[in-house]
């Protein structure tokens, strides 16, 4: 058999192996070293097992492949060519790490004998993400020497120890040329292929891993504990996870302080900023106990809570990995949130506390009050809820306007919300946002800095391929204003931090064949999110601020809520 016939043998069992694993979308950039593994992904398309997409930027398609895994919660698989075309996916491997979101990284390689000798487009790709994956295989080039058996079962370790610790598979994969002209029909029956034959035409993985269905048990001295005061926190959940969280802290009558990214609807909103009053604050410190669910809370308050906090502390999360940067003495559980409620009954009680629901009611008054009725990233973080379709979901973007929303809004229970705050870059945010819109099939609305615009430009082409009502938002206050928040000289701050750009998005969006609108007021915006709303398609809306509004709003309200007097 030639060698491209072989090489195209090698990787139909390993593009099988991941589909039977759970893959189903593959995302592909252009390259000949990774034709083997092209050409037998379109073939598994053609055949309806899974979903091709492509993209000619390396590092937009890991972070659109980032954006398919988070909604999907299945594996995704990235087939790329070698040399730097590998190296570009290492931003949204660290976001995949952090975020234990199951990617899987098939980069072609030169073989053995072209590496370290001068050979075009061969760099050392062993290991080159360091520790960031939860498995790793560098394979030989394709050789009968090695069973097909074998390929399967180490692939499907890989796979398995991704199961047990979500996160990125790197699988490096040399081929030795030539790459083309296989004989495709001896493909399918060749002898290598013979032993694993049954295998090829069914579902199932290789090996057998039953389901280990480990019993969330109660702890043994919960009955004492329920009864004390308690505060509970809720962070970055899966949707699945979120239901009776709220019903059960109501009835516990604890304080209940939660994330944006939570999915739990804010029984005490705005918490962000009613917790800059040093005597409330101080109150919640009282409470014998906090009870944190999930990670990734983006409150600085709520953060600088947990920090202070030193009565009993645990935390329940589904992941083995540390979660407390902390590091307090505490109870871990590893459980899915919604299996840790029931093995843990509330006890009615009253609230122990009651002062953060009247500071929190007075916040929206005063925020409604502060924010004005100009269109404003503070107006806009406040009203998001406004925005949304009630079938939709919403993915926010890093830096500062995630952090208003965090602090300034209330949505319903159960929205939909993504972002990529586990490494919290503003790198390829377009990418996965367009990732997130294929995936959902439902309208989206995102949310995005002027300054992570500018960096993942090259990712608005994934946009026009969305087949959603999908409405992008650039917030451009001319740089990056989340550095108003940092105690730095103006002059300075300007030159090295925030970076004006004096840009705007009307001809970029052209460029990109995108629909473009640039609202002045909430009335035009309404009009444009009414006709957005009716496409199949992309918009981007620019809402050009001044550079230091929503910084200003937001300082002064964390200011004066500090400065309040409770009862008054």
């Amino acid at each position: 058999m030639s060698v491209s016939t072989f090489n195209r043998c090698w990787s139909k069992v390993i593009l099988k192996t991941l589909v039977n694993y759970g893959v189903q979308h593959i995302c592909i950039a252009p390259g000949s070293r990774s034709t083997p593994l092209t050409l037998e992904a379109a073939r598994l398309q053609d055949e309806s097992l899974v979903t091709c997409h492509t993209h000619f930027d390396e590092r937009g398609l890991g972070f659109f492949a980032l954006g398919l895994a988070k909604v999907q919660q299945k594996p995704v698989a990235i087939i790329v060519t070698s040399g730097t075309a590998v190296a570009n996916l290492y931003p949204a491997i660290i976001e995949a790490y952090q975020t234990q979101t199951n990617l899987i990284i098939l980069s072609a390689d030169r073989p053995l004998e072209l590496i370290d000798c001068g050979a075009n487009q061969a760099i050392p790709q062993q290991g080159m993400f360091a520790h960031y994956p939860v498995a790793q295989i560098n394979l030989p080039k394709p050789s009968q020497d090695y069973s097909a058996n074998w390929l399967v079962s180490t692939l499907e370790q890989a796979c398995y120890q991704q199961k047990l610790t979500p996160g990125v598979i790197h699988i490096n994969v040399p081929f030795a040329e030539p790459l083309y002209q296989a004989e495709t029909e001896q493909i399918d029956n060749h002898s290598w292929l013979q032993p694993i034959k049954v295998w090829l035409n069914g579902s199932k993985p290789w090996q057998n891993h039953p389901e280990n269905q480990t019993e969330v048990l109660i702890h043994e001295k919960w009955d004492f504990w329920r009864a004390k005061r308690g505060v509970l926190v809720v962070g970055r959940l899966p949707l699945e996870q979120t239901m009776g969280i709220t019903t059960w802290a109501n009835t516990m009558g604890w304080v209940l302080l939660t994330d944006i990214q939570s999915g739990v609807e804010a029984t005490l909103p705005y918490a962000d900023i009613w917790l800059a009053n040093q005597t409330v604050f101080n109150q919640l410190l009282q409470a014998d106990i906090v009870i944190q669910l999930g990670s990734g809370i983006i409150s600085k308050r709520i953060n600088q809570f947990l920090q202070s906090f030193q009565g009993e502390y645990w935390l329940v999360d589904h992941s083995q990995r540390r979660l407390d940067p902390y590091h307090h003495k505490q109870t871990r559980f590893h459980a899915k949130i919604h299996h840790w409620l029931r093995a843990h009954p509330p006890l009615r009680q009253k609230p122990w506390l009651l002062e953060p629901l009247a500071l929190s009611q007075f916040c929206a008054n005063f925020i409604e009050q502060q924010v004005g009725s100009n269109l404003n990233e503070a107006s806009l973080a406040h009203h998001i809820e406004r925005l949304l379709p009630s079938n939709g979901v919403l993915f926010l973007g890093n830096s500062l306007f995630v952090r208003l929303v965090d602090a300034l809004c209330k949505l319903p229970n159960n929205y939909p919300v993504y972002t990529n705050r586990g490494a919290s870059g503003i790198d390829g945010l377009f990418a996965t946002a367009a990732g997130v819109a294929i995936a959902s099939e439902s309208p989206i609305v995102a949310f995005l800095g002027d300054l992570s615009a500018l960096y993942d430009l090259n990712s608005l082409a994934l946009l026009r391929k969305v087949k959603f009502p999908t409405i992008i938002f650039v917030i451009n206050n001319n740089g990056g204003a989340i550095f108003d928040m940092l105690p730095v000289d103006n002059e300075v701050k300007d030159q090295y931090y925030r970076l004006p750009h004096n840009l705007e998005f009307s001809q970029i969006a052209a460029t990109f064949d995108l629909n473009y609108s640039r609202p002045y007021t909430w009335a035009d915006l309404t009009s444009t999110l009414k006709n957005a709303y009716l496409r199949k398609s992309t918009t981007i809306i620019e809402i050009k601020v001044n550079s230091t509004d929503g910084s200003t709003i937001y300082k002064n309200l964390i200011k004066q809520i500090s400065q309040a007097v409770i009862g008054t």
